[in-house]
């Protein structure tokens, strides 16, 4: 049978053909042959992540099963071919997700776009923004001390080029937005004492759809994620202004697997 119609080369987002990718690596690798080649313009770069969902045979609803990502641009088809294995089988938090379970997954494909440094940890939307959060580490910090906000950037450092920028409207003042994370310009944490070697910065984030869907509000969203990067105590008003909070956001698609068997022609 002939493979379907390629997509237009794009760079306006995801294409249902970028999940359809995704089912065709998880399908490869569950029931083994060929790996079909990428039936739109791979060579286009972004960061990226890929979801995979289980849908419910009763309710029809869905529940996460496996999501990973990279917030550095790479070549889509890359990207795809390895999170797509690596979401599906490698994601600590659920095993590995079987051939029995293939018929029932929906995949969602997450391109990331308009990185861009918050004001405070307020300073982005419910539905429109992820978040990326980094946070200098509590357990090494002085409970005495207390710790000072990053500075809102206001300016861009020489040392950042032009080319990795844009100046985006969505606000009454323009702010500069980066195409990744590692383009956003440096800025110093507090150093500490870490005789056991702790992690001196903790990590975390949730795509733009996360916070909705679990019904949080923005406080509850930056809390979770502040607990997502390894902090088990309380979170305090004064740990979340120390962290410093990087909104995006997301070109999505998501696609279940019998519009990809019926795409594939199988």
């Amino acid at each position: 049978m002939p493979p379907p119609p390629s997509s237009t080369a794009s760079d306006e987002g995801a294409l249902v053909e970028h999940a359809y990718y995704c089912f065709d690596v998880i399908n490869a690798k569950l029931n083994g042959g060929k790996l079909p080649l990428p039936s739109f313009d791979d060579a286009i770069e972004y960061p990226l992540f890929v979801t995979w969902n289980i849908v419910s045979r009763t309710s029809g609803q869905t529940r996460l099963r496996g999501c990973i990502g990279n917030f550095e641009p790479m070549r889509i088809g890359e990207g795809l071919k390895d999170y797509a294995a690596i979401s599906a089988f490698k994601d600590h938090r659920f095993d590995p997700i079987t051939a029995k379970e293939l018929p029932r997954l929906e995949c969602g494909v997450s391109l990331l776009t308009d990185f861009e440094v918050c004001d405070s940890y307020l300073d982005w939307d419910l539905d429109t923004h992820g978040i990326y959060i980094q946070l200098p580490n509590p357990a090494l910090t002085p409970t005495s001390a207390a710790v000072a906000p990053p500075p809102p950037l206001t300016s861009l450092p020489p040392s950042v080029a032009a080319s990795t920028i844009s100046l985006t409207t969505d606000s009454p003042t323009a702010r500069p937005s980066f195409r990744s994370i590692s383009n956003l310009p440096t800025i110093s944490f507090p150093k500490h004492p870490n005789p056991r070697r702790l992690p001196s910065l903790l990590t975390a984030t949730y795509l733009p759809d996360v916070a909705t869907a679990q019904g949080w509000t923005k406080v509850e969203a930056v809390d979770s994620a502040i607990h997502k990067a390894g902090f088990r105590g309380e979170v305090t008003e004064e740990m979340r202004r120390s962290c410093r909070v990087t909104r995006y956001q997301s070109r999505k698609v998501e696609v279940r697997y019998a519009e990809w068997k019926e795409w594939r022609g199988l």
